[in-house]
């Protein structure tokens, strides 16, 4: 082979050295929850080494610790981690690429997290309380008193996921969208209410 940048390894390919393996990359899924928290996940991999030519398997259990915030795509590296393709060889690196699961309830929009809610038609013009559960397991209450529609978006700030690299653990906000149900029906009386009540413009 050519020259190529040097490899840390010390060889020079033309002596036979075999050169730097490519990675073995791996997902890694994770839920909301543990990354609004952070969290330790334990895995156990198995990797080929050879003894002589001989080639056997390795078992080894690695502790990956997932900081709050991180966002898809996040790589963490184990250096040397990985298989041994010949004899003699350096071993490969793992690469875990981070996946974040689909949750129920909530949808991750970089920093903040949208949080769609039903609502009928009568509690959209008067006024409710939104209860919701946050990711590590808190009760909200939000009161919306102003009339919402499809496009309003109520925002609640410092609730959406936690900043990376935040020492003050600030986070995004939490946007609450709105799926306005309407009445399937109404009697000739409720229609008349309706006329007199609400504004004709």
């Amino acid at each position: 082979g050519g020259m190529g940048m040097p490899g840390g390894m010390g060889g020079v390919s033309g002596m036979g050295q075999p050169e730097k393996p490519k990675a073995c990359e791996m997902d890694l899924n994770v839920s909301l929850e543990e990354l609004y928290t952070g969290t330790k996940k334990k895995l156990k991999i198995t990797s080929t080494r050879f003894n002589g030519t001989t080639p056997k398997k390795e078992e080894k259990i690695i502790e990956i610790d997932i900081k709050k915030g991180w966002k898809d795509g996040t790589k963490i590296t184990y250096p040397k981690e990985g298989d041994q393709t010949a004899p003699g060889a350096p071993p490969q690196d793992i690469v875990f690429i981070l996946k974040t699961k689909q949750h129920s309830k909530f949808v991750r929009d970089g920093n903040h997290l949208l949080y769609r809610v039903p609502v009928p038609l009568v509690k959209a013009l008067t006024g409710f309380t939104v209860p919701l559960t946050t990711l590590d397991g808190r009760q909200l209450q939000v009161r919306c008193e102003e009339i919402v529609t499809h496009n309003t978006r109520k925002i609640v700030s410092n609730e959406g996921m936690p900043l990376q690299k935040s020492a003050t653990n600030e986070k995004g906000d939490l946007i609450i969208e709105f799926d306005i149900h309407y009445p399937k029906s109404l009697t000739a009386e409720q229609k008349e209410v309706i006329k007199k009540t609400l504004p004709n413009a």
